[in-house]
């Protein structure tokens, strides 16, 4: 007699990642011959600099470059990043002790979970937000607990909300993104200073998640300004966006010695570390002019043109001071739920654009366009949904 074998509950609790089948309908359809644009991902298409490919491929050459590194990665890796910090976010970084590079920061969030989250711990996380927070949360046993983003209020966290929140008791972890995804709301110091203050008053451990700060930003903030920000709270980052290497897989993490300890004891059982030319390479990354983030910005600026005309073709109104690499947009009166909004722009206009509703309740009546494609398929685009029955 056979016995059924059963995954472990996590399997059958978590949802697979929602842009996983939809980039299997787009496939299909790509390969029926539909020519799908794709404003879905928020993945960099352009090319990371010239130097530093140059560095990945002279790296790769050597002898010995090929092995195992260790989970810290590169003393002159964390240096840079530490430059990188000073440089444009005015923060001090001990390179030894206060960062941590990861093989992304997606991953980042697991291994920070991992460090400070038991089973039955609360998880404060955003609502709309990025959806990993809540998966990953539910996938080491946390109660997820939602805090609400409000259009009304800019995107931006009710602390009277919070304030009851932790008074319940049991919240350890705080998840944070400015500027944000997916609204585009920026933050401000003043902000930043009260999740800091909110954080110590609770004993709550403020994680600020910051890819999207030098995309159509002209004063990128890290939360790590605010004075004594180390002692409650984590900053993660990433060259994936900033320097168009999503796929090379290079984020850190930040914080005070100790709770980098805990992060690195758990990213050590995790992985090998990263390939020794991607940290070579990132290093000349980190250590591009300005000049670099002027042209990547010049980019999506031409780009955030085009995804406007269509988002006002569609019918949908939106704020323009949004920052970051997506344009969000609220659902025109009678529009009908964001699913299917979206779902009727992809089979009429052979267009991939991002329902609201992914990111949580409150993102139901918005879609979320992507800047990455070239402006020319983004025109192609804009045609199509001319042409849409409205």
């Amino acid at each position: 007699m056979e016995k059924n074998i059963r995954p472990a509950r996590r399997v059958e609790e978590i949802k697979e990642y929602w842009f996983a089948g939809k980039m299997r309908e787009v496939a299909r359809m790509n390969a029926e011959g539909l020519d799908v644009v794709s404003l879905g991902v928020g993945g960099p298409d352009r090319m990371p600099a010239v130097e530093v490919v140059d560095t990945l491929c002279e790296s790769a050459r050597k002898d010995g470059n090929h092995t195992y590194q260790i989970a810290a990665g590169l003393p002159e890796l964390r240096q840079a990043m530490s430059r990188w910090y000073k440089r444009h976010y005015g923060v001090e970084v001990n390179p030894d002790s206060e960062v941590l590079p990861l093989i992304g920061s997606k991953e980042g969030v697991l291994h920070i979970s991992l460090a400070f989250v038991n089973p039955g711990d609360k998880v404060l996380v955003p609502n709309p937000g990025y959806m990993t927070y809540s998966g990953v949360s539910r996938m080491l046993g946390a109660e997820v607990v939602n805090y609400d983003l409000l259009a009304d209020e800019g995107w931006m966290p009710d602390f009277d909300q919070l304030e009851r929140l932790a008074s319940e008791g049991g919240v350890k972890l705080m998840w944070v993104n400015y500027p944000n995804m997916p609204t585009g709301a920026s933050a401000d110091m003043e902000l930043f200073r009260r999740l800091v203050d909110f954080g110590r008053r609770h004993g709550i451990v403020i994680v600020h998640d910051n890819p999207y700060s030098f995309i159509l930003n002209d004063k990128p903030l890290s939360l790590l300004q605010v004075e004594g920000a180390k002692d409650v709270a984590i900053e993660l980052n990433s060259l994936s966006k900033s320097h168009n290497m999503a796929g090379w897989r290079m984020g850190m993490v930040i914080s005070n010695p100790e709770f980098v300890t805990w992060v690195r004891k758990m990213k050590s059982n995790i992985d090998s570390g990263q390939f020794k030319p991607v940290m070579e390479a990132a290093i000349r990354a980190l250590d591009l002019p300005d000049s670099w983030y002027a042209d990547v910005n010049a980019a999506y600026a031409e780009r955030r043109i085009v995804a406007e005309k269509i988002m006002t073709e569609l019918g949908c109104s939106f704020d323009s001071s949004q920052k970051g690499l997506f344009l969000w947009g609220r659902l025109p009166e009678g529009a009908g739920d964001s699913a299917s909004f979206a779902q009727r722009v992809l089979e009429e206009a052979r267009v991939f654009i991002v329902p609201g509703f992914i990111f949580g309740s409150n993102g139901e009546g918005y879609i979320r366009i992507s800047l990455c494609a070239p402006v020319e398929r983004m025109e192609v685009a804009l045609d199509r949904v001319k042409k849409m029955k409205h």
